[in-house]
């Protein structure tokens, strides 16, 4: 009975997303303010009932209702409470619904926290997303039901929940994750009515600012938590493979940067106006594209979970409706929106543009080698493989001028400034960077060439914004009275945290990817070997039992200078309903070095066994960093400019209605 509740709840959401767009629209153009304050009770009767049909579908797993049959393919009876209910979202149908929920939440957050909008401009902003709503819920209706039967025969124990998936970090990755990429929509609902009223200021990109920033924040930790996830789950050491589908994720992140950055130039001065806009659309795009690449089935990877051509169909076919007519427009009422302001060549402006472009060509080139195999294959040339050495070094030659501008950003006036002044902030600095960078290579001199440029580079760019960071917070806080660190403004703080915690992961990514020491040694218990001035001692193998699998766990303990510095146990599992096996990795992590190790097969007519030890310097920046930009975005939420009391309205409403207070508690009534 649960599971029609939740397919009938579904239904009626659809329904209410259908009046959700269709209603307030045509109050719009027939100036009836009672059909545009529809919008939103309609909103929340969504959210509420997508919210009841989620609840039953988890309410399914929780009693394994093997019945159902999404729920009979992704559970089993074995599974930890905690893994059965992260299994809702462990298939292709449950993800989807989670994408419909975490859709409804954020516009039910738009009714509530949107008060100072215009009710005309709230109304169009509440059906561009309840027409998103539309083809998201249609589409897990009518193409990807969780709540179809498996009857009158169903199995009593269910199938299993991929292994990979069986994993903390898969419990609140997800989520994360989609809080971001859905979260997108919000700015994309903003775009579209500001096209559609031919308005975009100050005050719009203040309204828009604040949702942009906190879909960022989501997105950003939610694929930092991928790649701890993938880092020790899967045994390979390694943190970014440029996995398809992690290229899926991290090319709304560039645009997303670059559509803050537009923003607050939009904000602060007036300019990048159509830019802007359609940096928002561009940002919604292509987290529908990654959606396309995950859920069609066209990409072969760990993540990926559908294999339906009519699905993929149908989300190809939604893409285009979406990315096409929100194009179209943008075309067709840019002159409304754009202008002319000027600002000279050295300025906060022009640096923001140079930043905007480079993201977007690194957005570009990204796209471009994710689907280069895929276009390759549908035109019969052959299998074609992009791997990570196209990556890395597009990656590395755009990157690198974007990061050396992150140093010139906070230093820079709006408008104009002068070279005289740039050099006299800027050469301490730089001076700095480069000493220590080249102390870098001194320190590494029996690398090769090439490592040593790339070290180079990269300490050299994090000593560079770090140096011009701190300095510009010196400037800002230094008053005639005193020194005072806490006047200034909660924007400043922000960049200065988000910029800090990039260079951070910059550190990571340079010193893991160069300094790490790999070894693949046979040991039998009671053999050492030496690796980096560390001992890993081989104490013990041993079989042992869990609930849903059993297992090899090695202990290693690990000296250094005569002393133990770290137990390590990595796992080999095997589960009981499907019968794969996984490996589990033994990490003792410090902020300046990780101790990894993998346990491989026993070799044979041996009792010996296969161990990959690793040694990873400053591998736990990489997510540090990324907390430190997540907290970035949380301060500049905090400012007090986009926590404005409702003192007064800006009413668009037409002539004959109430303000929008007073139409607003009527509605309700």
């Amino acid at each position: 009975m649960i599971p029609e509740i939740g397919n009938l709840a579904l239904s009626f959401a659809l329904a209410l997303a259908l009046i959700q767009f269709v209603i307030p629209l045509i109050g719009v153009s027939t100036n009836n303010w009672r059909m545009v304050l529809v919008a939103k009770p309609a909103a929340i009767g969504q959210f509420v009932f997508v919210s009841i049909s989620y609840a039953c579908l988890t309410w399914a797993f929780y009693i394994n209702d093997f019945s159902v049959l999404y729920v009979a393919q992704n559970s089993n009876r074995s599974l930890p409470t905690a893994y059965r209910l992260g299994a809702t979202w462990g298939g292709h149908e449950g993800s989807l619904l989670l994408w419909a929920l975490i859709l409804s939440v954020w516009t039910f957050a738009v009714t509530q926290f949107s008060q100072t909008l215009p009710a005309l401009t709230r109304a169009r902003v509440l059906a561009i997303l309840g027409a998103i709503s539309i083809g998201f819920i249609a589409f897990i209706l009518f193409t990807s039901n969780p709540f179809d039967r498996l009857l009158p025969i169903y199995p009593v124990n269910g199938s299993d929940l991929n292994p990979l998936l069986q994993d903390p970090g898969m419990v609140f990755h997800p989520p994360l994750l989609y809080m971001g990429y859905v979260g997108f929509s919000v700015a994309f609902a903003f775009s579209i009515t500001a096209l559609l009223e031919g308005r975009v200021d100050n005050l719009w990109a203040r309204w828009v600012r604040p949702w942009t920033i906190a879909a960022w924040v989501f997105l950003t930790l939610g694929i930092a938590a991928g790649s701890w996830w993938a880092y020790y789950e899967l045994g390979w050491g390694g943190w970014w493979f440029w996995d398809p589908v992690e290229n899926a994720s991290f090319m709304p992140w560039l645009i997303g940067t670059a559509l803050l950055h537009s923003l607050a130039a939009t904000e602060k001065r007036g300019v990048f106006k159509a830019w802007t806009s359609l940096l928002a659309i561009a940002a919604f795009s292509f987290s529908l594209l990654g959606t396309f690449l995950v859920r069609s089935g066209v990409l072969t990877s760990v993540h990926s979970f559908a294999t339906d051509p009519v699905r993929g169909m149908y989300i190809l076919f939604f893409l285009a409706i979406v990315v096409g007519s929100s194009l179209a427009l943008f075309a067709y009422r840019a002159s409304t929106v754009s202008v002319t302001s000027w600002f000279g060549w050295l300025s906060r402006e022009a640096l923001f543009l140079l930043n905007n472009l480079i993201l977007a060509v690194v957005t570009l080139m990204i796209l471009m080698g994710t689907l280069q195999p895929i276009f390759a294959e549908m035109f019969g040339l052959g299998k074609i493989s992009v791997g990570p050495p196209y990556f890395n070094l597009v990656f590395n030659i755009l990157m690198t001028p974007l990061i050396f501008l992150m140093g010139l950003g906070p230093i820079v006036n709006w408008r104009q400034f002068s070279v005289k002044l740039l050099i006299e902030r800027s050469r301490v600095a730089l001076v700095v960077a480069l000493l220590f960078g080249l102390s870098q290579i001194y320190f590494q001199a029996d690398k090769s060439l090439s490592e040593q440029l790339q070290i180079f580079l990269g300490m050299f760019l994090v000593a560079w914004v770090v140096i011009q960071t701190l300095t510009d917070w010196y400037r800002r806080s230094k008053r005639k009275s005193g020194f005072k660190p806490f006047n200034i403004s909660a924007s400043h703080y922000a960049m200065y945290t988000a910029h800090i915690g990039l260079v951070i992961v910059l550190i990571g990514v340079v010193l893991s990817s160069h300094l790490s020491i790999e070894k693949v040694v046979r040991l039998g218990v009671g053999d050492e070997q030496k690796v980096e001035g560390y001992t890993f001692h081989f104490d013990k193998v041993e079989n042992f039992n869990a609930a849903n699998y059993d297992g090899i766990r090695g202990t290693f303990s690990v000296y250094q200078e005569g002393k133990v510095v770290a137990k390590l146990t990595p796992e080999k599992r095997q589960y009981h309903a499907s019968g794969q096996w996984m490996t589990e990795a033994g990490i003792d992590s410090t902020i300046t070095r990780d101790l990894y190790m993998a346990l491989g097969e026993k070799l044979p007519d041996s009792e010996d066994w296969a161990v990959r030890v690793y040694v990873k310097p400053y591998v736990a920046t990489l997510w540090l960093g990324s907390i430190l930009m997540g907290l970035g975005g949380l301060i500049a939420i905090s400012d007090k400019r986009y926590r404005t009391r409702r003192k007064k309205v800006v009413s668009d409403t037409p002539t004959d209605a109430p303000n929008d207070n007073t139409a607003d508690a009527k509605a309700e009534a």
